[in-house]
Parts: structure tokens; C-alpha cells; sequence
């Protein structure tokens, strides 16, 4: 079996931004990213409301990467080391060298286009030193924001599914994006 091996973390660089490991001095910006119900309208998770619920949320981001399943880096712009994001893959398949991307900055931060250069950034990473053949990315279908930015990086809507996951008392639809190793442009 093929293995991805996302050790020792890397630390990226783009044009504008640069991506690191969180740390427990991410807390109060963890707490402003996770606790504001605009941001997470369209993520299905609790809100982080303590510092206690941040600080668990960073040591599971932790574990998850030193057990080799995921990768999640803390985006900063270059001149600034305050977490403006997070961003990472996640739900990695080695066997199928497939993983899942996420990403989510804070409001002040959107439609500047990070998001898209951080999206660049990181499927270099994955495809180019990972040596991913597949990244995936599941939105909410109202987050055309989110669709957009996917599609501006080359991924493609690959499909839609009604109520497939519960949250809040409620089932909720999906939309599932993908792009190929061959497909990606740098």
C-alpha cells in the first residue's frame, strides 16, 4: 500500500500568505473563526464558545496530524502571524491517495482572494509532495462563495445529495466536489 506522509508539518509560503501549525496562541483567533455563526452558517459543528472548547478544538487538529490522517495549517498574511484561517486536508484514504480539503478564514479576511491562493498553495503541497492523485471538497450547496472559489482552482461539481447528513434535528443536502493530480493547474 501506498502511504501519504504528512511529517514532519511543512510550513508554505505563497505570494501574500504564509502557512503554519497552529498553536495554543491561536486561541482567541480559534474562538472568533469557530464561535461566529456567520462563518460556520455553512459548516455543520458546534460553535466554540470558551477557550477550553478552542484549545480542544487545536489539540484534536494535533492528534489528527501526528497520527497521520490530516494536515491543517494556520493562515497568516506575510507581514502578520495572526491566524487570518485554517485551512488543511483531512478524511485522508492513503490507500486511494485521496484526501479532503477544508478551509474557512475570518469575515474581514474574505473576497480578497487568500482564499483561492491559499487553495493554489495547498494542492501544490498535496499533489506535488503528497503525491495526492485526488483532493475532494464537500460544501453546503447555498455556499456559492465556496463553489466559487472551488471552481476558480479547477475542481468540478461531481455531485449533489439530498438530506445526506444530519445535523441540528435536520437533514441537510451536500455538494461534492473533485479534482484529479492530472487535472490541477499551477
Amino acid at each position: 500500500m501506498i502511504h501519504i506522509n504528512i511529517l514532519p508539518f511543512p510550513n508554505l509560503q505563497s505570494e501574500r500568505l504564509c502557512f503554519r501549525e497552529i498553536n495554543e496562541k491561536d486561541i482567541p483567533e480559534v474562538m472568533l473563526l469557530r464561535g461566529n455563526p456567520e462563518t460556520m452558517k455553512f459548516i455543520p459543528r458546534p460553535l466554540i464558545t470558551t477557550k477550553e472548547e478552542a484549545l480542544a478544538h487545536i489539540n484534536s487538529l494535533l492528534s489528527h496530524k501526528e497520527e497521520n490522517n490530516a494536515i491543517n495549517w494556520v493562515i497568516t498574511e506575510k507581514d502578520n502571524d495572526s491566524l487570518i484561517g485554517i485551512i488543511g486536508f483531512f478524511r485522508t484514504q492513503h490507500e486511494n491517495l485521496r484526501s479532503e480539503l477544508g478551509y474557512m478564514t475570518l469575515p474581514e479576511y474574505h473576497n480578497k482572494g487568500y482564499v483561492t491562493e491559499a487553495i493554489k498553495t495547498i494542492l501544490t503541497f498535496g499533489f506535488d509532495v503528497l503525491h495526492l492523485h485526488t483532493v475532494t471538497a464537500i460544501i453546503d450547496p447555498d455556499n456559492f462563495a465556496s463553489a466559487r472559489v472551488l471552481e476558480k482552482n479547477g475542481f468540478r461539481k461531481e455531485g449533489h445529495f439530498i438530506e445526506d447528513f444530519f445535523w441540528n434535528d435536520t437533514f441537510i443536502d451536500s455538494v461534492h466536489y473533485g479534482l484529479l493530480k492530472k487535472e490541477f493547474k499551477k
